[in-house]
């Protein structure tokens, strides 16, 4: 597909143009400059024509901090993927030295590009914008990111260097895959392994992500949407506006996914805020696979493996149905492993059971149980049926005035994963009760 990559230096509003030209609001957009370090690719749609467009961290050339110099890394690698470049400017500022900087690195691609002067919010301002074409650039836009004036203008412009063909393709089915967890336990690290190239910002730095940034991989005939998110902080421990929207971001993030990943660091072993977070996961009803990072650094032996796998399993009890995966993001040791275990996580969030086999499933094992948990009460159930998919939901209907205990629920639920499979997901289990008789009543 066609792609328009998006620079800049720091703070002149990339990521508002990206929200305003994608109809989104993908790209984290704040008064801190710096807020956006990874690339973020979305599709856009104008007239009949789609485009991919790929937001860029704010550019700083000749700054050698590792966070600048790694957006930079990042910057490049958009330019070398985009079809057409677009320079935003400050237009309230004026031409800068490092606008020109930047002017004379896109022109170093080779690759058409034009000036985007943003934040001309009145119409007064446009005039200043003839002050970018002493960048010897043909096309300057004045535009109002912010409020929308003058993007019309700069969509037609790039729409006419689509081709036509691109609009035609059919859209593409993907399993979308959230990358959780707390910051530094290797989600970017592990996407790099999956992609098999540095896309998204790797550092020692906890919280260096802050996007949520979406690739396309594909592995066998199968197309997956990896979405690697912010690192989840405690509540109180996010200070600046912008990790603090990242978090939101992040949790927005894997709802719109089908399978989490939840990566916890094997060193540091399961924390509270490892199952806060995969809490997160369970409530928005999303397949899980716990993948346990950094498993090169642990000193192992026969029964290592079984020991740590036990320890995750006793704090994170509410995700027994969660298959665990040791792997290292470093080395590539298992990781090639993970996207098999993501289909197949995906599949079984879809399978159905008929009505039929599920009340025999019930006549067969419910009867003994609750017989042996030594219930007086009546049968209590008369039958039951699945109401959706993704999560697996069923709903039983009951006799009675008393809920089932919980311990039935869970009896039945793990009786469902033993019988269909239900392969990492969640299953959700709703209950109907008619009203007891008047002489059930009485009694």
């Amino acid at each position: 597909m066609y792609r328009v990559a998006i620079c800049g230096r720091p703070n002149v509003g990339k990521s508002t143009l990206f929200n305003r030209m994608t109809g989104s609001r993908r790209a984290i957009v704040g008064d801190e400059p710096g807020i956006t370090r990874d690339r973020i690719i979305e599709v856009a749609e104008w007239g009949d024509r789609q485009f991919e467009v790929i937001d860029t961290g704010g550019i700083l050339p000749e700054e050698k901090d590792l966070i600048p110099e790694k957006i930079l890394e990042q910057a490049s690698l958009a330019f070398g993927d985009a079809d057409l470049l677009l320079l935003v400017v400050d237009l309230r500022a004026g031409m800068t030295p490092l606008d020109e900087s930047l002017n004379a690195l896109l022109r170093g691609t080779g690759k058409p590009y034009a000036v985007v002067a943003n934040k001309a919010d009145v119409e007064k301002l446009e005039d200043d914008a003839l002050e970018f074409h002493a960048l010897g650039v043909e096309q300057v836009f004045p535009v109002s990111a912010e409020h929308g004036r003058g993007i019309g203008d700069l969509l037609d412009w790039v729409v006419e260097k689509v081709p036509r063909q691109q609009a035609e393709e059919e859209p593409e089915e993907e399993i979308r895959v959230a990358i959780i967890g707390r910051p530094n336990v290797g989600k970017s690290s592990l996407l790099n392994r999956l992609v098999g190239e540095e896309r998204v910002i790797v550092t020692d730095l906890p919280g260096t992500t802050r996007d949520a940034v979406d690739t396309r991989v594909e592995q066998q005939g199968q197309r997956y949407r990896i979405i690697d998110t912010a690192g989840i902080r405690r509540k109180g421990k996010t200070h600046e506006m912008a990790e603090k929207l990242s978090v939101v971001m992040a949790r927005k993030s894997m709802v719109r996914s089908d399978v989490v990943l939840l990566v916890i660091d094997a060193v540091e072993g399961a924390t509270k805020l490892d199952a806060t977070i995969a809490g997160y996961a369970f409530e928005a009803g999303k397949s899980v696979i716990i993948v346990v990072n950094k498993w090169d650094l642990i000193d192992k032996d026969a029964h290592t493996l079984v020991s740590k796998e036990a320890d995750f399993r006793r704090r994170l009890r509410f995700l027994d149905f969660a298959p665990m995966i040791f792997v290292s993001a470093l080395s590539g040791q298992r990781v090639s492993k993970i996207l098999n275990l993501v289909r197949e996580a995906y599949q079984a969030r879809y399978i159905r059971v008929p009505t039929a086999e599920l009340n025999k499933l019930m006549e067969k094992v419910m009867k003994p149980h609750l017989a042996s948990s030594g219930s007086s009460r009546k049968f209590p159930l008369k039958y039951g049926t699945q109401a959706g998919v993704a999560p697996p939901t069923f709903v039983l209907f009951t006799r009675g005035g008393k809920p089932l205990h919980f311990s039935t629920q869970r009896f039945f639920i793990n009786q469902l994963r033993q019988a269909f499979g239900f392969y990492a997901a969640p299953i959700r289990l709703l209950e109907r009760r008619s009203k007891p008789s008047k002489a059930a009543r009485k009694r």
